[in-house]
């Protein structure tokens, strides 16, 4: 800090003094620069190793997509193989993408530093408008902060998030009243509601998702017995196991018919 020289002690030794003090603050403003300086060329360094990094990882996620677009298209080679294949890559891919954003995130450059190489953003698709919308009112006080006067709507911003509901599970309780006539003694009472399975707890939607995860999604039993253990219902794999079966012998008639229209077409392509 400088001092005005009409303030400065005559006094030899104070002067000594204030001149010491004024070179150790100096010294130490000097050390904090170097520190800073050293600080910030390590900060760039591992900037740019990040970003080197980063754009090796993309060119890599482009070969492999490249890849996966052949492999589609590939027409010769046994399917499941392909599958197989097609499922490891894009799934490497996926990790890749989830190590760029990482990347991305961690070299973001602060406020007032070198600007960071510009990266092509993807175009963000709108989201879906079948989907229904829970409206969030984030309303300020009505009142003016600066004068305590009543305020007006003039606009409003409005922006979307998208969100996920996990499934839920429920009991449907069936009840049956039985009606009893006081004069002939007639008992009356509704047939039982019919089941997929004889005898088995598991409803038509439950029986569809499990069906769907193991063969559209190829989610095995095993797997999905865990996951149903994460809610807290407890579904052995040889009873999900049971449930496909039968599951099966209820949708024989409809693979009946799929096969007769198939084999009832003129040509019949294969793989």
């Amino acid at each position: 800090m400088p001092i005005a020289s009409n303030s400065l002690p005559t006094d030899i030794e104070m002067l000594q003094r204030l001149v010491v003090l004024q070179q150790s603050a100096i010294d130490e403003r000097d050390r904090q620069l170097e520190e800073f300086r050293r600080s910030h060329e390590a900060a760039h360094s591992e900037l740019t190793r990040k970003k080197a990094e980063a754009l090796h990882l993309r060119t890599w996620i482009e070969k492999l997509e490249l890849q996966i677009a052949r492999l589609k298209r590939m027409q010769f080679g046994r399917s499941s193989e392909r599958l197989a294949r097609i499922d490891q890559l894009e799934l490497i891919v996926e990790e890749l993408e989830a190590s760029c954003a990482q990347i991305d995130s961690e070299s973001t450059a602060p406020a007032g530093s070198a600007a960071a190489t510009p990266r092509k953003a993807p175009t963000r698709k709108p989201l879906p408008e079948h989907l229904p919308r829970e409206t969030l009112l984030h309303e300020p006080e009505s009142s003016c902060p600066q004068c305590g006067s009543q305020m007006r709507r003039i606009g409003e911003d409005i922006s979307e998030m998208l969100e996920y509901v996990p499934a839920h599970w429920k009991v449907l309780r069936h009840v049956r009243p039985k009606l009893g006539c006081r004069c002939c003694e007639q008992i009356v009472q509704m047939p039982a509601a019919s089941r997929p399975i004889e005898r088995g707890f598991a409803g038509p939607g439950l029986l569809a998702h499990v069906l769907v995860s193991k063969y559209a999604d190829h989610l095995p039993l095993y797997r999905q017995s865990a996951i149903y253990a994460r809610d807290g219902v407890e579904l052995e794999r040889s009873t999900l196991a049971d449930w496909v079966g039968a599951a099966a012998r209820l949708l024989t008639p409809l693979v009946d018919a799929l096969r007769r229209h198939v084999l009832g077409a003129a040509k019949l392509h294969a793989d």
